[in-house]
């Protein structure tokens, strides 16, 4: 088994370390599926909620997506260090290739606003490569998206998570 480690993001943002990390830590199983449809289905809990490690989540992508779930398993949540490690444990995501893949996402202050930063490990099974280089890239930009949606989707609506 091999372990490939990956910066998947690293943007600024001028919104409140707190509110980012609520958005996509804490309350994402219900904005999510509201803000991008187009990357989120559902978000539902198969073990303990938001807030516990050991929660496991089921996220479910939309018709026409390339995979159809993925099931995340949080291992270490920090609230006051805006810190989050989860691991994909099941799911096509996974393909044939990955044991699991490894997450950790923190978001640090800087000045008024937000440094975010993604990390991902992925296990691989044998000696099989992870992902080509057009799959990284498109997931960072699947990421970026993402991050830039539910970013506006805050600065439109001041009062969520605040």
């Amino acid at each position: 088994m091999g372990v490939f480690t990956y910066t998947m993001a690293e943007l600024t943002s001028p919104v409140a370390p707190a509110r980012l990390f609520n958005a996509f830590c804490i309350d994402n199983h219900n904005l999510l599926p509201k803000v991008v449809p187009e990357f989120v289905k559902s978000i539902e809990f198969v073990k303990g909620d938001s807030t516990t490690v050991g929660c496991i989540k089921k996220i479910s992508f939309p018709e026409g997506a390339p995979f159809k779930y993925v099931k995340d398993r949080v291992d270490e949540i920090d609230t006051t260090n805006f810190f989050i490690k989860y691991t994909s444990i099941e799911g096509d995501v996974l393909r044939d290739t990955l044991e699991c893949a490894v997450y950790e996402h923190k978001y640090e202050p800087s000045g008024t606003g937000t440094n975010y930063k993604m990390v991902a490990h992925y296990h691989t099974k044998g000696d099989n490569q992870v992902m080509t280089d057009e799959e990284i890239t498109m997931g960072k930009e699947h990421i970026k998206k993402i991050f830039k949606t539910v970013e506006e989707h805050l600065i439109a609506n001041p009062q969520l998570y605040a």
